[in-house]
């Protein structure tokens, strides 16, 4: 193993960890909302896609179940684009695919296509998947029992969970100018249509600002520039 690949294996698991924590608050948060804990577990083994998972809870709580399937099933519809953007670099086939998808989310995403080859882009891809699915799935575990054992979860902040959690998944993705603007629409457009909108529909709505902007330009080329990839070695 190269000095590089340890490098990038390490900068993997620190991603892992980091996200990973973030799903005790899931699990909390789910039970808190009137799910049981093995629907909690349930939901972030198979579908394992953070953003969707705390909007799905978080609409579900506020009465709306339909939306908040919908609104899930928006959030998760980007990990499509990632595997049409990773297919070059992981180049996998059979039932390693399956696997690929499941850990196709923004993480692994952006360790891979940040690695100057296809081979550090694959160990990058494979290993914070992992990396996350493991803690990820473990601390949601740990915050479902912990939430199942407290009487009243609005007394430790688990009311407000969704939005501080959700925030902390998406500060880091705001790089540039063009995500920046994108998600002060969304944020401006959804808290116009709350107080007029049943639970959900303003997640939705706020959810088309993004597709506005992705949506291929008079070329056939989204509005925003793709990242470079990796070079082959």
């Amino acid at each position: 193993m190269t000095d590089e690949h340890r490098s990038v294996r390490t900068k993997a698991w620190g991603v892992g960890v980091t996200v990973g924590t973030y799903g005790f608050g899931f699990g909390a948060l789910a039970v808190a909302n009137g799910f049981s804990v093995a629907q909690a577990i349930a939901l972030s083994l198979l579908v394992f896609t953070g953003a969707s998972q705390f909007a799905l809870v978080g609409v579900v709580g506020a009465g709306g179940a339909a939306s908040g399937a919908a609104a899930a099933l928006a959030l998760g519809s980007r990990n499509a684009f990632y595997g049409l953007r990773l297919a070059p670099l992981l180049d996998v086939r059979g039932w390693r695919r399956l696997a690929a998808a499941q850990l196709t989310i923004d993480e692994s995403t952006a360790v891979a296509i940040s690695q100057r080859t296809h081979r550090l882009a694959r160990t990058g891809f494979w290993t914070t998947g992992i990396a996350v699915f493991i803690c990820w799935n473990a601390a949601t575990a740990a915050g479902a029992l912990a939430a199942d054992q407290i009487s009243d979860p609005k007394v430790i902040g688990l009311d407000a969970a969704v939005g501080a959690a959700f925030l902390a998944l998406l500060w880091p993705q705001l790089t540039t100018t063009t995500t920046r603007a994108v998600a002060a629409g969304a944020t401006v457009l959804a808290l116009a249509l709350t107080p007029v909108l049943p639970a959900g529909i303003p997640v939705l709505a706020a959810a088309a600002v993004a597709l506005v902007v992705a949506w291929p330009g008079p070329h056939g080329a989204p509005t925003s520039s793709a990242t470079p990839g990796a070079r082959h070695e």
